[in-house]
C-alpha cells in the first residue's frame, strides 16, 4: 500500500495514570496491538509520534519527535506528515485498541490523490484514525501557529478545502473507535 502509517502515542495519560502505550489488553501491550494493525496494511513507512523515544519502539519504525511546544495530537501530526515519503498519512491513535483492519483498509480505499478522509460519527469527526493528504501540512503547521489546537476544528477546516472527505461511521463500526483512557475500560474490552 502506497501509504505512510503513524502510530500516535504522545498524550501524557494523565487518566490513566500510566503510559497507555504499555498497558496490556489481552496479553500484549497496546503499543503491540496498534502496531501489529498497521503492519497488516503493509504501509511503505511506520512512524512513531511521541514526546520521547520509547523503549519499546521496534528498529523498523521511525521516530518523530511532537514539535515543541506540545499541542496534543496536532504537534505529533504535523511533525510527522512533514516527514513522510508517500502522498498519505494514516494516523492511529494508541488508545484506540478496537480499531480493524477492515475499517482501515476501507479508508485507504477511498482517499484520492490529493484528498484524505476523516471518520464521522455523528457529526463528530474521529481525527485519529483518519488519513492525511500530503498537502496537508501546511494546514496543520497554520493550526500550530493560532490560538485553536482542536483537532476537530482543523477536521472542519480541512473538510472546507477538500483536503478530507468524510466517511460515516455505522452503528456496527462505532466500537472500532473506543478510547481507552481510564483503567476500569480494560476491563469491559472485548
Amino acid at each position: 500500500m502506497n501509504i505512510s502509517a503513524a502510530l500516535l502515542a504522545g498524550g501524557e495519560s494523565r487518566r490513566m495514570g500510566q503510559d497507555k502505550a504499555t498497558l496490556v489488553l489481552h496479553g500484549k501491550p497496546l503499543w503491540q496491538i496498534q502496531l501489529d494493525l498497521l503492519r497488516k496494511l503493509r504501509p511503505r513507512e511506520i512512524f512513531l509520534s511521541a514526546r520521547s523515544d520509547p523503549v519499546w519502539r521496534p528498529a523498523d519504525v521511525h521516530f518523530v519527535p511532537d514539535q515543541a511546544p506540545s499541542r496534543g495530537p496536532l504537534s505529533g501530526l504535523a511533525a510527522t506528515l512533514s516527514r513522510i515519503g508517500t502522498n498519505h498519512l494514516l494516523a492511529l491513535a494508541i488508545d484506540m485498541p478496537l480499531m480493524t483492519e477492515d475499517f482501515l483498509r476501507l479508508l485507504c480505499d477511498v482517499i484520492k490523490p490529493s484528498s484524505g478522509v476523516v471518520p464521522m460519527i455523528g457529526d463528530r469527526a474521529e481525527p485519529l484514525a483518519a488519513i492525511y493528504p500530503k498537502g496537508a501540512d501546511n494546514d496543520l503547521n497554520a493550526a500550530l501557529s493560532g490560538p485553536d489546537f482542536s483537532l476537530q476544528s482543523l477536521a472542519k477546516k480541512l473538510i472546507a478545502v477538500g483536503k478530507l472527505r468524510l466517511v460515516r461511521v455505522s452503528k456496527n463500526e462505532e466500537n472500532n473507535f473506543r478510547n481507552f483512557n481510564w483503567p476500569g475500560d480494560f476491563v469491559s474490552s472485548w
